[in-house]
């Protein structure tokens, strides 16, 4: 394809320079870290956070705490779980159904009220319970399909909870980070209003905000009485600012007026350190593709044509294209990791067999293949993905493939994904382009390949059903051992990769660059990132 095509795409808007407004009476001594975010507006403060893991990284874990959490301290390995607002938690030895969880103490919300065991049945009904009063279809659209294990819950004592899950399911610790606990003294102070709520949020959390200007930006100070003392930030205030545009972010770097952007423009890397930043990589557990529709009509259900799109792109010269700001996917997983199986499908560069099994599918200069695919402009995770879409599109069109897309802002194109290939908004849509985190076994698999959670019960956009993959996934869910619970899910994914259910493009290496002001960064391998550990010079 031509390069400029694609570098104009990265390039377009980079001569814009955003005129922000400082922070509001900030003072001369205060230590500020200002950060760009990808998303188009700021995620919702409320608890129950949109905008995808961008949310929980920034308005999620700033302001709540999990009850379950990532240890986001190191960066040599994958990112593990550890204690949150829960000291400990333990499955029934004689009904694995039933999960007990035993509570900090002395933990309060930033308004003084105390955390305990009815605070987080009171955030369970908010999100599961849609006859409860605060129920918030809000918060419930963001997080209801990552609790869909939860089938009731039960306080035993001021720090002990007890929750049962539908069916045994090993896997169900990893769905408790994303229950973030607000706070119900708040919202009743507020006037049980979830608008409101947002605007004056109450967590327990290492920041509070104090400033919210939707779409411009969102301010916090740092929560003097955390109950972490070693999460305590040092610096005062952390400024959110939402810039979709990569280039954009990049200037407002180099201009100097944040500290701190997410995803740059790849062709503007070296200019970046020749001014002195610092460029933060590392491999983390996601990764970049197309989920099809499975529904009658869509090309999609023939795995020739899964297998030919997948074949005819071209991801070393994608990488290329990205400064070498990513990895070649060969599956949902690397090829190192222990889920990665032994599939016999060899996700590659074959033009020439692409073109053949989409012969074989029936399609060619007679009867071209064309299909339409619902993209972001920017988004968590979404990279860079006008320029690599743009990139594709080519690809395919060597091979007889024409694609269109239908381009949305990333919130808009989170609530396509939630409705499913078959809700009217996504007629015509034979695809969608999402990144997607691997960093547990629902997230990475079973959402999208178990009928379960079919969209909109859950994140299988596509409608894929079938009931070998449902019984594999059941298998895997009672795994409690850790090592037959591996060999499962390695043989689900090779399962996966064989039938080409995903037009698997790359893996992320989540590059943020940062002032050589901001001091004491850990680039886990992770989604998310500790900001409260940040320190400022």
């Amino acid at each position: 394809m031509p390069a400029s095509l694609t570098r104009r795409s990265l390039l377009a808007g980079a001569g814009t320079i955003l005129t922000l407004d400082a922070p509001s009476r900030a003072a001369a001594s205060e230590r500020i870290l200002r950060v760009a975010m990808t998303a188009a507006d700021i995620p919702l403060t409320t608890g129950g956070p949109d905008n995808g893991f961008e949310g929980y990284r920034f308005t999620g874990y700033t302001l709540y705490d999990p009850l379950i959490a990532w240890d986001l301290s190191r960066s040599d390995r994958p990112a593990e779980l550890k204690p949150g607002l829960a000291e400990s938690w333990s499955v029934d030895e004689g009904d694995r159904t039933l999960w007990t969880l035993r509570l900090r103490h002395g933990v309060t919300f930033h308004d003084g009220s105390a955390f305990d065991a009815a605070a987080v049945a009171w955030n369970l009904a908010k999100l599961l319970d849609d006859k409860a009063p605060h129920y918030d279809p809000k918060q419930a659209a963001q997080v209801r399909g990552r609790l869909g294990s939860v089938a009731s819950w039960k306080v035993l004592d001021p720090q002990t909870i007890q929750l049962t899950t539908k069916t045994p399911d090993a896997f169900f610790p990893y769905q408790l980070t994303f229950l973030l606990v607000s706070s119900p003294a708040q919202f009743e102070a507020v006037g049980r209003d979830w608008q409101k709520f947002a605007l004056s949020p109450s967590g327990t959390g290492p920041f509070r905000l104090t400033r919210l200007v939707p779409r411009e930006r969102a301010e916090f100070v740092a929560n003097p009485a955390y109950w972490d003392p070693a999460r305590r930030p040092t610096y005062d205030r952390l400024v959110l600012q939402p810039m979709p545009e990569a280039t954009t972010r990049v200037a407002a770097l180099l201009s100097g007026q944040v500290d701190w952007i997410e995803a740059p423009a790849p062709d503007q890397i070296d200019a970046l350190k020749a001014a002195g930043h610092r460029v933060l990589t590392n491999i983390y557990p996601h990764y970049w593709a197309y989920m099809p529709s499975y529904l009658p009509g869509s090309p999609f259900t023939d795995v020739r044509v899964r297998k030919a799109v997948n074949l005819a792109i071209d991801r070393e010269g994608l990488r290329a294209l990205l400064n070498g700001l990513m990895i070649p996917a060969e599956g949902s997983v690397p090829a190192d990791h222990p889920w990665f199986g032994h599939p016999t499908f060899k996700i590659r560069h074959d033009p020439e067999e692409a073109r053949r099994l989409l012969t074989a599918a029936g399609y060619g200069p007679a009867r071209p293949l064309r299909f339409k695919v619902a993209i972001s402009t920017s988004g968590s995770g979404q990279m860079q993905p006008l320029a690599m879409n743009e990139f594709i599109q080519q690809n395919l069109a060597a091979v007889g493939v024409t694609v269109e897309f239908d381009v949305m802002e990333w919130g808009t194109l989170l609530n396509r994904w939630r409705a499913g290939a078959q809700a009217p908004a996504n007629q015509g849509i034979a695809a969608l382009n999402s990144s997607t985190g691997t960093f547990d076994p629902f997230n990475a698999f079973i959402r999208f390949f178990s009928s379960r959670y079919a969209a909109p019960n859950g994140f299988n956009w596509g409608q894929f059903a079938n009931p070998d993959y449902d019984t594999l996934i059941a298998k895997a869910q009672l795994a409690f051992d850790k090592t037959e619970q591996d060999r499962l899910l390695a043989e689900l994914h090779t399962l996966a990769v064989d039938d080409a259910l995903l037009i698997w493009v790359c893996h992320d290496v989540n590059p943020r660059v940062v002032s050589s002001k901001i001091k004491n960064i850990v680039q886990p391998q992770s989604w998310y990132i500790d900001l409260a550990i940040v320190a400022i010079s």
